[in-house]
């Protein structure tokens, strides 16, 4: 322990640092108060380390705030048991209310470092075009209208629009889109995506705190300062507690003269079963999910989950893998095995998503690997041009081959058109200035995904289709899992209007996903999962609970332990109240004194525990 202080004081360690600190000294205190002889009962050991900051917070909050909580009416059993004499009682309750503090510190113990690696890719300098030579200056310095050119690799330091030079931008952060968005001269640039191919120059239109990746941050944080805690239950009761009690306690002892019995009524009242019953069933579920795969970040989480009656899906990286695959070849004047063939060695050298995805699948389907073009070039917001065997082929979208004046058949362009209406993403291909067919390429979807959204409507919670991808590819994967609620081409202010427009219809809502542009949505629905294997570490942060293993096949069992955990925790609260009623009936009539008393809810207690610890090895038997 002494070797832990000293590296805590050398680095100022962290939070868990320091409660691992103070649970080792309480137990090396407790441990020497046990084996050595001492000259006074050993109770006072939990009534001075538990007891005392109960009495004091109590204090406090009454005088500041006048908040009454459950600690008002332990602090006067503690009180009350000291002054005549009942030692063991006061020391018992003292316990077993830090022990169901323990439990609830740990259950809603925060990470927060989301915003802060959010604001970590707001771009920190722009190279400002003037007078004809290139300026590097603050990012925070670029002014509406100014000219900025951007290099391949760089962060967009602004909102714009390109004026000059073609380019693919990974638009992730911003719409969650799969595959990076070609660009040429008119088309609108974000602040905090990638220029991944091509140098382009553009005019700035929002800066500083009006652009896009600045207005998703004051997203965050609006979300999660909006965000309702729930308060624990004997706080939400502890005036009534404390009235009945007091009251019950006041009347014992005018009725009867005996002060033993007062006391001993507001020591079985004090609400320990009551304060065990919710945090006890939390960690419980925890625990469960745990072993499915979820990682629980927020503490009530859980108890938000079951409340839930719609839940909001992104698209890519969710119910898709996230990365494209050949999902069609169409040959044209070239047999299919051909096609393949060229287009994978024309992309063997390409660093674009697309071609990789063609090599990739094409190695898959078993076949040897494609030759090494003789000759390469990337074309940047169009595609490749290579040689290979000798023969000049192109592989990108149409307007390259129209360009080159290849002409596309009305069969093959019908086709096409087909394909794109589905949200495929086209690689036309060209050998030797003739067009020789296509490549559609599109993000596929998760085997589990489509039993999975069935479990959830049969638990009746009604999914939606929310993504910052195509109307097309929405509605292609939509109609494959029977989702008739789409919205698609989402900003992420737009994903928050329709969370919005669900909670004030009444519906508690959950939000699915993996993306940056998912952090505000996450944190703003009632409770946020993010896909923790292919999400950012900013999405995870924004989540109350995170999918490590990205098994979507589990969300189904997660929902419905949150709603038989919120049973048990009913059930413990019923048995602890019927309890206490029924002790404080006891006490009145001098059945129990305080230390029978004591031992009555403590018994009541490990009840409590017992039936929590029952959801460790909970199922949910409907799912096959």
């Amino acid at each position: 322990m002494i070797a832990k202080l000293e590296q805590l004081l050398a680095w100022g360690g962290t939070k868990k640092d320091m409660v691992l600190l103070g649970v080792s000294g309480v137990s090396l205190l407790i441990s020497v108060f046990s084996v050595l002889p001492l000259p006074f009962d050993a109770a006072w050991v939990a009534i001075l380390l538990c007891g005392v900051p109960i009495v004091l917070e109590a204090a406090i909050g009454l005088v500041t705030e006048f908040d009454v909580t459950a600690d008002v009416l332990v602090s006067i059993a503690l009180i009350a048991s000291v002054c005549i004499g009942e030692i063991f009682a006061a020391g018992e309750v003292a316990f077993i209310m830090q022990l169901g503090a323990l439990l609830e510190a740990l259950t809603v113990a925060r990470a927060r470092a989301g915003i802060e690696r959010l604001v970590n890719l707001t771009p920190r300098t722009a190279r400002v075009l003037r007078g004809g030579t290139e300026e590097i200056i603050p990012a925070e310095a670029v002014r509406v209208g100014d000219v900025l050119s951007v290099r391949p690799g760089e962060t967009v330091a602004v909102d714009g629009v390109i004026t000059a030079g073609q380019t693919s931008i990974n638009q992730a952060v911003m719409t969650g889109e799969s595959l990076p968005v070609d660009k040429q001269p008119g088309d609108e640039v974000f602040s905090g995506t990638v220029n991944q191919y091509g140098a382009f120059e553009m005019r700035a239109a929002r800066v500083g705190e009006d652009s896009s990746i600045q207005r998703m941050i004051r997203l965050v944080q609006s979300a999660d300062a909006g965000k309702a805690k729930i308060v624990t239950l004997a706080d939400r009761w502890a005036v009534w507690i404390v009235v009945i009690a007091l009251s019950a306690a006041l009347l014992t002892w005018l009725a009867t003269g005996a002060l033993i019995r007062a006391v001993t009524i507001l020591v079985v009242f004090c609400p320990c079963a009551l304060v065990l019953a919710t945090p006890t069933a939390v960690m419980a579920g925890i625990g469960n999910v745990t072993k499915h795969g979820f990682l629980v970040r927020e503490g009530d989480a859980l108890e938000r989950l079951a409340g839930v009656s719609r839940i909001l899906f992104d698209k890519t990286g969710t119910l898709t893998r996230g990365t494209p695959e050949v999902v069609e070849l169409v040959p044209d004047r070239l047999g299919r095995d051909e096609l393949y063939r060229l287009a994978a060695a024309a992309e063997r050298p390409s660093e674009h998503p697309l071609g990789k995805a063609v090599v990739r699948c094409y190695a898959a389907d078993g076949a040897p690997p494609p030759p090494s073009p003789e000759r390469f070039a990337m074309v940047p917001g169009q595609g490749v041009a290579a040689v290979v065997d000798g023969r000049e082929i192109l592989a990108g979208n149409q307007s390259m081959l129209e360009q080159r004046g290849i002409a596309v058949p009305e069969r093959a362009a019908q086709r096409a058109a087909t394909l794109s209406a589905q949200g495929c993403t086209l690689i036309f291909v060209a050998a030797d200035h003739v067009y020789a067919g296509l490549l559609a390429l599109a993000d596929t979807l998760r085997t589990e995904s489509r039993d999975m959204v069935a479990a959830l409507q049969a638990l009746g919670v009604r999914p939606a289709l929310l993504t910052g991808d195509h109307r097309a590819a929405a509605a292609a994967i939509s109609g494959q899992l029977g989702i008739t609620d789409v919205h698609a081409d989402c900003l992420p202010e737009e994903k928050l209007q329709a969370i919005a427009a669900c909670q004030r219809r009444g519906e508690a809502v959950c939000m699915v996903g993996d993306g940056i542009n998912d952090a505000p949505s996450l944190k703003t629905a009632n409770v946020g999962i993010a896909m923790g294997g292919v999400g950012s570490d900013i999405t995870v942060d924004a989540a109350d609970i995170v999918l490590v293993n990205d098994d979507v096949k589990e969300l189904p069992h997660l929902l419905a332990l949150s709603r038989h955990m919120m049973r048990v925790i009913k059930a413990n609260l019923t048995f602890s109240m019927a309890l206490n009623f029924l002790a404080l009936a006891l006490a009145a009539l001098g059945v129990l004194n305080p230390v029978v008393g004591a031992l009555v809810h403590n018994a009541g207690s490990v009840v409590v525990m017992v039936h929590s610890s029952f959801l460790l090895k909970w199922r949910w038997k409907q799912w096959p």
